[in-house]
């Protein structure tokens, strides 16, 4: 199959791939309906109805560009917060947002730190832009800060992520921890600390925003992708120092935001209400989870996110069995860590009660004839 002669060495050493095989994609290699889609750790119990009513009334507006300066989403969400605007930077979702952190810091060679077996869209932007993953591996399926932070000074980097509740095991390092890790870090190494569940985190894994607003090296990243249901919609942000937060705009897309989308972030900001409550029904559907992998004899583990990951209790080998056959027999979307040790388990996103449903009675199932 040709392609142009003239790409960056970097491009044509790259395979072309996704990070992530989509629900949509297993369907199609399939020819199977998905009838439980709770593997992506999307929110199947949706926005809030305000927050569908203006994503109706702004339809209408949406042959206009959305504001590039994004100053209405960045006054609500400072008023939110407690930051000012300029403490923001938002964008694509934090899958966009990582890509531009990782482009403003990384040149070909760099070392990046990260975990060994985390958020691989991450991995996806740093040997995209030609830099050199340093891994480390999680400890009792947590993030290993002190192994992070060594890996950060052996090797000078310049870059170092870190999920705080993680993805993908659901574990989480109180905020004093995480706040020592920052202040630890030397000052020429930036740190993304990626918040993307902390709307479903408690209280006392997530470090105050005045704790570590001041300092230049730290960006934490945010989504409404998550609790806030608008996975679709594509709509991240950056907190950080406004010196920090306003280097992205010499690089970002001006016009990436969708008008819509805005319309919806800014709107369900202001139904705290209903996160309230969606934060409620994610808890609960934990528990269900928990429950279901007790009941089939797994061993389900703590989790602060909107999944839980649970432990099969053998090799990648089984895990993806079950993967697999919970698809392939009963239509049921699940997905799996990727790196050893993580992937002799399995992730299971909360839902609806109906899907739950779905997942107690195909679960035993699929051990049963595996067995």
């Amino acid at each position: 199959m040709s392609a142009f002669s003239r790409f960056t060495p970097l491009i044509q050493s790259l395979p072309s791939t996704i990070p992530f095989v989509g629900p949509e994609a297993i369907e199609r290699q399939r020819g199977r309906a998905i009838a439980a889609r709770i593997g992506a750790n999307e929110s199947g119990f949706g926005p809030a109805e305000s927050v569908l009513a203006a994503i109706r009334e702004a339809a209408g507006g949406t042959w206009k560009y959305a504001d590039p300066e994004n100053h209405d989403l960045k006054q609500a969400l400072a008023a939110t917060l407690g930051t000012t605007p300029a403490n923001l930077a938002i964008g694509e979702g934090i899958d966009g947002l990582l890509g531009q952190i990782v482009r403003m810091v990384i040149e070909p060679g760099m070392p990046v730190v990260t975990s060994l077996g985390a958020y691989p869209t991450f991995n996806y932007h740093v040997v995209g832009h030609g830099g050199r993953l340093v891994t480390v591996p999680y400890a009792g399926d947590r993030e290993d800060l002190d192994g992070l932070l060594a890996a950060v000074k052996r090797e000078n980097a310049p870059l170092v992520y870190f999920a705080n509740p993680d993805n993908p095991m659901g574990s989480w390092w109180p905020a004093d921890r995480i706040a020592e890790f920052a202040r630890a870090l030397p000052e020429t190494t930036l740190f993304i600390l990626d918040e993307a569940y902390c709307e479903t985190a408690p209280v006392n894994a997530l470090p105050p925003i005045d704790a570590l607003i001041d300092m230049p090296n730290v960006v934490r990243t945010r989504t409404f992708s998550k609790a806030y249901g608008l996975a679709g919609s594509r709509v991240g942000y950056v907190i950080s120092t406004p010196g920090t937060a306003q280097a992205f705009d010499k690089i970002r897309n001006h016009f990436g935001m969708n008008r819509i989308g805005v319309a919806a972030a800014i709107a369900a900001l202001a139904d705290q209400g209903y996160l309230k409550e969606v934060t409620e029904k994610i808890a609960a559907s934990r528990q269900r989870i928990t429950a279901i992998a007790v009941e089939s004899g797994l061993a389900p583990l703590g989790s602060a996110t909107n999944f839980v990951a649970v432990d099969c209790g053998r090799d990648a080998v089984y895990a993806r069995a079950i993967v697999d056959t919970l698809m392939s027999d009963h239509g049921i979307f699940i997905r799996m860590p990727g790196v050893a040790p993580l992937n002799r388990c399995i992730r299971i996103s909360t839902g609806p009660e109906a899907e739950m449903a779905l997942l107690a009675a195909a679960l035993p199932a699929v051990l049963k004839k595996l067995a």
